[in-house]
């Protein structure tokens, strides 16, 4: 009998190679080529004879019938708020995060309230789990008062016994945990290969549209923070979700990166629990709880998480370094923008950095990448530099350029009503920001780094003396 022909396909992106690579020449990954056998080409495309014709014709956009957008309640406010305000019949949601991060406890909190709710009338959820047996999955729900007889298991891995399953069920909800144990027998490759994941998701996209159903798809990550699998996984979905969080620390975030049917910067905050995933309702109450008072390096910081003002606290802490090179450890904040700003307050403030070791962080373990941040940072480090604390009841809001000129940001009033509810009395505000005047919020218009440190520190020193 013939030996079938093989290729070697990248896990990381689906670049496709006729032998072994040790690194992928598409993505440059290393290790990541596995060895797939070639499929077997259709009858239709082996003989040469027609296809049959299609189901579906061409017709004009203004001919398709405008169907209302059904959705339905997760029951969790912070994931409807993620989903763009519920979940959409018939799509398909990828949700991506670190292993142990609490992804298969929000799912199956989710398909909980879903099957509870009489919004969803008969309608059943359906939890195909092939990560662990039906047993398991029972414990966890007990564990999460999670049983109801609508909420049904079972434990399956053949992607063909999954879709029986479905068109037998026809439930209202589907979540696959996981989709890399999924497999098709048909294929010539092992589970969590390129070519099988790509087809279950393929098959379980169709089935969804096709059914009027909604499919949530558990996906692993690589240790690089991606989505394991080729980036065509993500091209096939309707919604991305990452499950974020350090598992030592209570608070996970839920972050959109792909969504058709919401916005992408929506952020959903939870804190982990015994009894499984609470909503953080106040996140900015949450993150700034334990802020010191008079500890010098922290500043609040206002951001925007989509339509949602966010006030976290940015911590710096600058020592005198002993090493040829200091050291840069930067948590919750970009990388290189961190540098520029170091660079920007060495070059125009006058920071002799280069001989310090600098420590970033962002407190409540979220990440925060919007450039209003840049000039809390700034204020952050040079209070750590000169120990001078910031005063306690003041919001920094900014965009730092290399000149050191502060540049405005968008949604500069709900930012400050954030930080009024929050009870802050000062606020540093670029100086062209468009921000109304308030009497309850002193606002300080700056024009560059060197005004906001001079009055921030001087504000406290002020008080003091």
């Amino acid at each position: 009998m013939p030996r079938s022909q093989s290729r070697y396909v990248c896990a990381e992106c689906g670049h496709v190679a006729s032998r072994w690579l040790g690194r992928c020449p598409e993505c440059q990954a290393w290790n990541s080529l596995t060895e797939e056998a070639i499929p077997h080409p259709r009858s239709s495309q082996v003989t040469g004879r027609k296809s049959p014709s299609p189901s579906s014709a061409p017709q004009p956009v203004v001919a398709i019938g405008r169907e209302a957008e059904t959705r339905v309640s997760s029951g969790i406010g912070e994931m409807d708020r993620v989903l763009g305000g519920g979940i959409v019949s018939g799509s398909v949601v990828l949700v991506g995060g670190d292993p142990g991060i609490g992804k298969s406890t929000l799912l199956t909190q989710v398909g909980h309230r879903v099957a509870s709710s009489s919004d969803a009338g008969h309608a059943s959820v359906l939890y195909i789990t092939g990560e662990e047996s039906p047993r398991q999955l029972r414990l966890r729900c007990e564990r999460l008062r999670a049983v109801s007889d609508r909420f049904l298991v079972v434990g399956e891995t053949a992607i063909d016994s999954i879709v029986h399953h479905i068109l037998a069920v026809r439930p209202l909800m589907v979540v696959v945990d996981s989709v890399q144990t999924t497999f098709d027998p048909s294929l010539e490759s092992a589970p969590g290969t390129v070519s099988q994941v790509r087809n279950a998701a393929a098959t379980l996209a169709t089935l969804a549209r096709n059914e009027g159903l909604c499919v949530f798809l558990v996906g692993h990550v690589t240790k690089e923070g991606v989505l394991a699998g080729p980036r065509v996984l993500e091209h096939m979905v309707d919604t991305v979700l990452y499950f974020e969080g350090d598992r030592h620390q209570a608070y996970r975030v839920l972050r959109a990166v792909k969504n058709r049917f919401g916005p992408t910067d929506e952020l959903g905050l939870f804190e982990m629990r015994d009894d499984g995933l609470q909503e953080v309702v106040n996140p900015s109450a949450a993150f700034l709880a334990e802020r010191s008072a008079n500890a010098s390096g922290s500043a609040v910081a206002a951001t925007m998480e989509g339509t949602r003002p966010l006030l976290v606290e940015v911590q710096a802490l600058v020592t005198r370094s002993f090493l040829s090179s200091p050291r840069r450890v930067i948590n919750g904040l970009d990388y290189n923008r961190a540098n520029m700003i170091m660079a920007v307050l060495e070059k125009r403030l006058g920071l002799r950095l280069g001989e310090h070791d600098v420590f970033l962080n962002v407190a409540g373990g979220v990440r925060v990448t919007e450039p209003a941040s840049d000039l809390a940072v700034a204020v952050a480090i040079a209070s750590s530099y000169r120990d001078s604390p910031v005063d306690s009841e003041t919001v920094i809001i900014g965009e730092v350029g290399l000149g050191g000129e502060v540049r405005s940001v968008s949604h500069g009033d709900r930012r400050i009503r954030e930080a009024k509810r929050l009870g802050f009395r000062r606020a540093l505000v670029p100086r062209s920001s468009k921000v109304g005047d308030t009497a309850s919020v002193v606002l300080h218009r700056i024009r560059n780094v060197f005004e906001a440190v001079e009055i921030s520190l001087r504000t406290v020193e002020g008080e003091a003396s």
